[in-house]
Order: C-alpha cells, then structure tokens, then sequence
C-alpha cells in the first residue's frame, strides 16, 4: 500500500499497488543564471601637453573631490541556485538549514501565509492559544521565534502549488480534521502488536540522513480485519515516523513499500479496499510534502507493465520521485542502494544491514 506524495494531486492508494499522480515536493531542477559579460576596460586616451606651466599653482582639491566613486560589487548566483530566484536571507525571520534553502517566490508566498496564520488557526480549532503540528507550535510568539514553524507552513504552500489561500484552507482543515479525529489520543493508544507489529517498520536512514519507512502489508492480512482499527493504526503510524523529523536539518522520508504476498489486481476484500480508500484521502489531505523518494520493491511484472503503460499520463513531479522495482535482493539494492547505504539497508533489499529487529 503507498501513501500519497501529497501534493496537491491523487495518490497511490493503501494497501494495493495503483499509479499514484501525487504532487510531493519532488527533485527541483535550479538551471543557473548567465554571468553577465564583464565590461570592457577602456584606456584614456593620453594628450600631448603643450601650454606652459603656470606661475601660480591652483588650489588644493578637497578630499571629497579626490575620492573614487565605489560601484557595489554584484554577487554572481551559485551554481545550484537560479539567479533571479537567489534572495538574501531576511535578518528579522528565524532561520534554520531547511529555511535557508527557500527560493524568492517561496519567500513571498510564505510572508502572506504567515499573516495569516492566525485567521487560519481560529476558525478550525478549539484552544487557540496553544496550537502545535507535529511538535511544532503555531501560535503564541512561535512563528516569530522559531523557524520550524515556516517549514510547517512551506509544507502546505509547495502542496498547493505557492497558493497562499489554497495553503491557508489546506491548513485549516488540516488542524481542524486533527482535533475531530483526535489525533494525539489515536497516537498514544496502544495496538495489537501480534496483528500491526510486522506491518510497519522504521529501520536506518539514507544517505542524507532522513530516516527510511518500510510498510510490509503483504506480512499480515489481519491487519485489515477492522478497518476502523487499521486506519488508527496508520496515522499513529504515520505520526510515529513523523517523530523521527526535525524540522531543522530534515522534513522528508523515504518509503519502502513492500509489496510482496500482497493481491493485487485481484484477490482483495472489501475490507482492504475501504482500508486503501480511506488511508489515501487522510495522506494526501493532510500530510504534505513528506515524502522524498518511494520504491515499490517485489512488484509483480504485470504491474510494472501497467505502470510504464500510465507512466506519460503522470506529472514528472510524482515520477521523479518513485521508483518500480522487481524482486530479489540485487536487482532491489541495484535501485535503492544509490539512495540508502548499504549498512542502512537490510539484507533482504541488497544491503548488509540484518533484518528489522
């Protein structure tokens, strides 16, 4: 079962394999501006000196006469960053590494998000004055001290594309869906370890340091028994792998979906269908942006004809972000090593890790 990429379009859904059309911040391809050509030195011209010299020395010039005019020096844009979308870090804004990275537009569209958080906050939850996503604070003096809260709030602009009022909305029904489903309780209940326990796993990190979900559907057909139960389970789930994000150094995950003793054409009951229908509305609705690269790994052949069939229907967004992979650990580690490291990555994907504890 896939989540969605969550941005802004459909996703894959839980717990089958489908072609999922998400818009989740995918690789940004930054083309590098042109150096301006330097100007060309032009040497004065030198005249012949033919008037006599005068008796009377003219009057000293004053320092002001005598200094050059300075002409500010122009930064040339990096490599990796477009040169119109280069802006200088404001100095009144809280900063973090993820912060630093924002491009101009992203800039602009977050100052108008940011005024309006709090019309945005008061209309969908109860206590307005102490508000916090996903161990972030939102309200009180948070955004203006705590630059966390931007990369929150950057997560819904980049879902809906820099719209500020489709972000705002996203926002809002986002908080507001969170205290109708009561979140932190699903969180910290407790669930059948013998039914859930094999069906998600948080296990190392990748090469950048983000931390790697496996979600193992085809190891426990119980798990979709309730499915009432089995949605609980996902977002606590879901929750639990967001723990692992700092909001600092690293905002994203990636996704190792396993889909081996899963049916899946046909061969699912109604129960895993709802399951997958329900779980694909609460990712893409309200979980954006945290998804930086998914494999599908022990994918049959037959649905990875499908996917190349479907494949120039789908944005390059969502493309570049997954990967259809075969079965058998080489043919696996061929895809994800490059992206995780070997002593990342368990033995049954290619890697040398030992298997989830």
């Amino acid at each position: 079962m896939s989540e969605p990429t969550h941005e802004p379009t459909t996703a894959a859904p839980e717990p089958t394999l489908a072609i999922a059309t998400d818009a989740a911040p995918a690789a940004e391809a930054a083309t590098t501006a042109a150096s301006a050509p330097e100007p060309t030195s032009v040497e004065p011209t030198k005249t012949t000196e033919t008037t006599a010299t005068t008796t009377e020395a003219a009057p000293p010039l004053e320092p002001a006469q005598l200094a050059e005019p300075t002409v500010a020096a122009v930064p040339a844009p990096t490599s990796d960053q477009p040169f119109q979308d280069t802006v200088p870090v404001p100095t009144d804004d809280p900063q973090n590494a993820l912060t630093e990275k924002f491009t101009e537009p992203e800039r602009a569209a977050l100052k108008e998000l940011r005024a309006q958080l709090s019309e945005a906050i008061a209309g969908a939850v109860t206590d307005r004055e102490s508000v916090t996503l996903w161990g972030v604070p939102l309200s009180g003096d948070a955004p203006a001290t705590d630059a966390r809260v931007s990369v929150v709030l950057m997560k819904f602009l980049r879902a809906r594309d820099l719209d500020v009022e489709a972000a705002r909305k996203m926002l809002s029904d986002t908080l507001k869906w969170r205290e109708e489903f009561k979140v932190d309780e699903v969180t910290k209940a407790e669930y059948d370890e013998e039914t859930f326990g094999g069906v998600g796993k948080i296990f190392g990190h990748d090469k950048d340091g983000r931390p790697v979900v496996y979600n193992l559907y085809g190891g426990n057909k119980k798990a979709f028994g309730n499915v009432e139960e089995f949605i609980r389970w996902r977002v606590a789930f879901m929750e639990k792998c967001i723990a692992e994000l700092d909001f600092v150094t690293q905002d994203q995950m990636v996704q190792i979906h396993d889909y081996d003793g899963v049916p899946m054409i046909f061969g699912r009951d109604a129960n895993q269908k709802a399951a997958a229908a329900q779980a694909t509305k609460i990712f893409q609705d309200y979980y954006p942006e945290f998804l930086y690269r998914k494999f599908f790994v022990n994918v049959p052949s037959l649905l990875t004809w499908v996917f190349w069939m479907f494949k120039p229907l789908m944005p390059a967004k969502t493309l570049s972000k997954m990967s259809m992979i075969g079965s058998g650990p080489s043919t696996i580690g061929a895809a994800v090593l490059p992206v995780i490291d070997a002593a990342e990555l368990p033995k049954r994907y290619g890697g040398q890790a030992s298997d989830f504890a």
